[in-house]
């Protein structure tokens, strides 16, 4: 693998770890808050764990993309 290579995925890499970590705080808030009786829902089916990974599972998805997408959208502004 070429430096350059190394570099872009580096790159992404990082992105998409702010973006899971803001999918996993938007998750956590959610259900702190109770939002839209979530919380209560998962917990009170027959498989918690599973409700919960699924949940967290589609906004690490989403929130990484959209971590990636700002990060490669952001390389072309101009910096005066």
């Amino acid at each position: 693998m070429q430096k350059f290579e190394r570099e872009a995925l580096l790159f992404l890499l990082l992105h998409l770890a702010y973006g899971t970590v803001g999918g996993f705080l938007f998750g956590a808030l959610v259900l702190w808050l109770d939002l839209a009786g979530l919380r209560t829902l998962a917990f009170n089916s027959g498989e918690p764990w599973l409700v919960l990974g699924m949940l967290f599972f589609g906004l690490f998805v989403t929130f990484g993309s959209v971590g990636m997408a700002v990060g490669i959208m952001s390389l072309g502004r101009d910096e005066n």
